[in-house]
């Protein structure tokens, strides 16, 4: 029996792929999470065989709540759900250890075959994902990502810097970086040219 958790903002598909997948033999979802707080908490509370999760939800996104399990729960499987893949995030999410990625698009059926090619200790990123993630002309470094990805989220330089282990001179140094590369006047409006663009 394959244990998952199954983490996603959007209420009407997280319960109905909750409900399809419990319908396949072998695979139990033990938890629903609404948000990445919740799919840390309850991540690290019930242990799954595989975490689903959506790439994209509010405060804590989907990267970031992995990389928080990832302290606790190093050899966690995780399977990561798509819109679409923007580029450089295949690249953190394989750096933070993903091992599976798929289109939110799928059906309920390919994503439980996925889930248990990951339970069976393989890898698995769906050919439309990689292909998009590949084509990358983004300028910016990873920090410079982070850091952007963080002042989209309404977050001060002190609190970026406190939030990403970094010395608050560090974070401006980034932030101007990646305002002389966007060519924008603020780090608001980097954070947003960044985003129109597929950045982060």
């Amino acid at each position: 029996m394959t244990t998952v958790v199954l983490a996603d903002d959007e209420a009407l598909l997280r319960k109905a792929l909750a409900a399809l997948l419990t319908l396949e033999d072998g695979i139990t979802v033990v938890a629903e999470a609404h948000d990445g707080e919740s799919a840390v908490r309850e991540t690290l509370r019930h242990r799954p065989d595989v975490l689903v999760i959506d790439l994209e939800m509010p405060g804590v996104d989907g990267l970031g709540a992995v990389e928080r399990i990832r302290r606790d729960r190093p050899d966690q499987v995780v399977l990561m759900l798509t819109r679409h893949a923007r580029p450089g995030v295949l690249r953190k999410a394989l750096r933070l250890g993903v091992q599976g990625f798929v289109s939110k698009s799928a059906e309920p059926a390919h994503i439980t075959s996925v889930i248990n090619t990951l339970h069976g200790g393989r890898r698995w990123i769906d050919p439309d994902v990689s292909a998009l993630a590949v084509v990358d002309d983004c300028p910016l470094t990873d920090r410079e990502i982070d850091v952007l990805r963080a002042t989209g989220e309404g977050y001060s330089a002190a609190e970026i810097a406190d939030r990403l282990h970094l010395a608050e001179g560090t974070v401006r140094n980034y932030l101007s970086h990646a305002m002389q590369k966007t060519q924008t006047r603020t780090r608001h409006e980097a954070a947003r040219y960044a985003r129109e663009h597929d950045w982060l």
